[in-house]
């Protein structure tokens, strides 16, 4: 999200004038530029255009739950190289140093507007949020712990898809994920998904479309394959808004497309809507 903004004053008639990245933002999409300031009261969401820009995963935690209280699952797990991918080793090394995470998900407990739920997010941030090996655990043992705790899951997707790195143990993860979203199902327990940008690849064609109330973002891209693939692949020009959000609104795979700025009153609501006592009469 760091972007450079050349300013069009002349300093000494020697040219342009470099305007640090952390005082100004200039959308990538419409190319308003705005205080950073003013951005980030909107939470990263551009005034002009409504652009909702990639988040990471801390971010998105701290203006969703209830202060001080996410407290994370698993965080000791980490990527091995399982298959000896050449560089792949140098390549996590530096999504951990750049991110300060260990893998592309945190994930833990939490409330939400005081509603308990099991809450995972994904942050594009590291390796494009990639599926591995140890993403897939995490993911898994989410759920898993949910079921065992009678808890609702709300989960933040974001990914370029399966990583490539890992080979076939990349892509078992979305039998193992998928695994797990279907007991915790079976137990009668609500899940909720939120697709923001990009959702793609095995991601989406897991677990990320496994909720029993999908969400997103507006205009979010969310998808499988890329569009040059499908085209080439059936042979025909696909609409200029295909993998928008608001194309599968329409189209009926999104249930509803949700602004930044009342997610979290949104997941609220809908926790709240769904939840039981404990001498299982409904939650006023």
């Amino acid at each position: 999200m760091k972007n450079r903004v050349d300013s069009d004053l002349t300093a000494g008639g020697k040219g342009k004038v470099q305007i640090p990245s952390n005082l100004l933002f200039k959308c990538p999409r419409c190319g308003n530029v705005m205080l950073m300031e003013d951005f980030e009261g909107l939470l990263k969401v551009c005034s002009e255009c409504s652009y909702h820009s990639r988040l990471t995963a801390r971010e998105r935690i701290e203006m969703t739950v209830d202060a001080d209280s996410f407290k994370e699952l698993d965080a000791a797990i980490r990527t091995a190289n399982p298959i000896d991918f050449p560089g792949y080793d140098k390549k996590l090394a530096g999504a951990k140093q750049t991110t300060g995470m260990n893998e592309a998900v945190l994930t833990g407990t939490c409330t939400i507007r005081r509603r308990k739920c099991v809450l995972a997010v994904m942050d594009s941030h590291f390796m494009m949020a990639s599926m591995g090996s140890a993403v897939g655990e995490k993911i898994t043992r989410a759920f898993e712990y949910a079921t065992e705790q009678r808890l609702p899951v709300v989960l933040f997707a974001a990914s370029g898809g399966a990583r490539m790195q890992e080979g076939m143990l990349s892509l078992a993860q979305m039998a193992k994920t998928s695994g797990a979203v279907g007991r915790h199902s079976d137990a009668g327990l609500l899940y909720i998904t939120v697709l923001t940008d990009p959702t793609t690849g095995g991601v989406t064609a897991s677990f990320a479309s496994l909720g029993d109330i999908i969400i997103a973002e507006p205009k979010v891209l969310i998808g499988f394959a890329g569009r040059r693939v499908i085209e080439g692949t059936i042979r025909q020009r696909l609409p200029d808004d295909f993998q928008s959000a608001e194309f599968l609104l329409e189209h009926g795979f999104v249930d509803m497309i949700v602004p930044r700025n009342i997610m979290r009153r949104t997941i609220s609501k809908l926790l709240k809507m769904h939840q039981k006592e404990a001498d299982g009469s409904w939650v006023k």
